[in-house]
């Protein structure tokens, strides 16, 4: 099952805002359809949100009006800009929206154009695939028979097209026969964890226990804990991580613990030529944090901070698995072209 795929009447992605109690598609038409499902997070994580925006693109050229090159690419280039308006962190999307634009700015014709943008678009979600399974079994390898793992968030199969990446190696390592147990913490305001990876658990049939977000400390200080495996959606120079907002807190509990706090992330999720004071957090709406299933669960007029991210020194991060293998610190990634 993909969370998102390319179709002959649109693109297909799983509406990860109805998960875990129904089980929906949504057919996206246009590249706006798809925006807004990066933006009000029918579809997330950030290699699923850089394939989204490289099919966005796609369906930006198939969809154009345009008689002549430069009136397509005018309409490619305003696409562009409203994809990458959507979500300010993730590398990722950002990282295909500029792939995507090179090869519109090679492109001879009209017609090769919109044949290389979707031929493109299509190999990206290809190389995602590609990518998760050697990062699974890269990171499987620190995986031992016993191990009881925490994750956060959702880095699985439904933050990428298939498998996933911290949660990738989660199953994996189970695939491979390791005896496992993974705490899940809920993850507020959105609860991706209670959500979307106890569901994808659940559907491996991996034994895990949820716990809410302030039990964390409880059960490293209890030794309920071994390995901490989590994904990113940034990873400048000096392996500093920007992930789900509390991640930061997890490292930092996991170092005064000793216990091994792993990054689970594709290449092109590092932004080599970015310090952490360059990444922008995205701020989201108040009312994910007032409302639990449409219930107000605070005073009316409470005013709200809901930063979607935070910054994890590398200093706190044992080691960042990626496809191209393990890396260890010290990290510097200044020399990545």
């Amino acid at each position: 099952m993909r969370t998102i795929e390319w179709k002959d009447d649109g693109v297909y992605i799983i509406d990860q805002t109805k998960l875990p109690h129904e089980l929906n598609f949504i057919v996206c038409k246009d590249y706006e359809r798809i925006a807004l499902a990066i933006e009000k997070m029918e579809i997330r994580g950030a290699p699923a949100i850089g394939v989204a925006a490289a099919m966005g693109i796609a369906l930006a050229a198939k969809n154009s009006k345009g008689k002549s090159i430069e009136e397509i690419k005018k309409e490619l280039i305003k696409a562009k800009r409203r994809l990458a308006s959507t979500r300010p962190t993730a590398k990722n999307l950002f990282w295909a929206l500029e792939r995507m634009e090179k090869v519109w700015e090679n492109a001879n014709s009209s017609e090769e154009i919109i044949e290389n943008v979707i031929k493109e678009a299509l190999k990206i979600a290809q190389e995602d695939i590609d990518s998760c399974r050697k990062i699974s079994e890269y990171g499987s390898s620190l995986i031992d028979d016993g191990d009881k793992i925490l994750t956060y968030c959702n880095a699985g199969g439904l933050a990428c097209v298939e498998l996933g990446t911290a949660l990738g190696i989660i199953k994996t390592a189970f695939r491979k026969g390791k005896k496992i147990e993974v705490y899940v913490p809920e993850t507020r305001p959105l609860l991706q964890g209670a959500r979307l990876t106890a569901f994808e658990l659940k559907m491996e049939g991996i034994p895990y226990k949820l716990i809410t977000d302030n039990m964390i400390g409880y059960i490293m200080q209890k030794g309920l804990v071994n390995k901490v495996i989590v994904g990113a959606d940034r990873i400048t120079r000096y392996g500093d991580v920007f992930n789900k907002i509390g991640t930061y807190l997890i490292a930092i509990s996991a170092y005064i613990h000793k216990i091994p706090f792993y990054v689970a992330a594709p290449f092109s999720t590092i932004d080599a030529n970015a310090l952490p004071e360059d990444v922008i957090i995205e701020e989201r709406n108040e009312k994910e944090v007032l409302y639990i299933n449409n219930m107000l669960i605070a005073p009316s007029g409470t005013k709200v901070l809901n930063p979607a991210f935070d910054l994890t020194p590398g200093k706190y991060v044992s080691a960042i698995i990626t496809d191209k293998g393990i890396i260890w610190p010290p990290y510097d990634f200044s020399t990545i072209k």
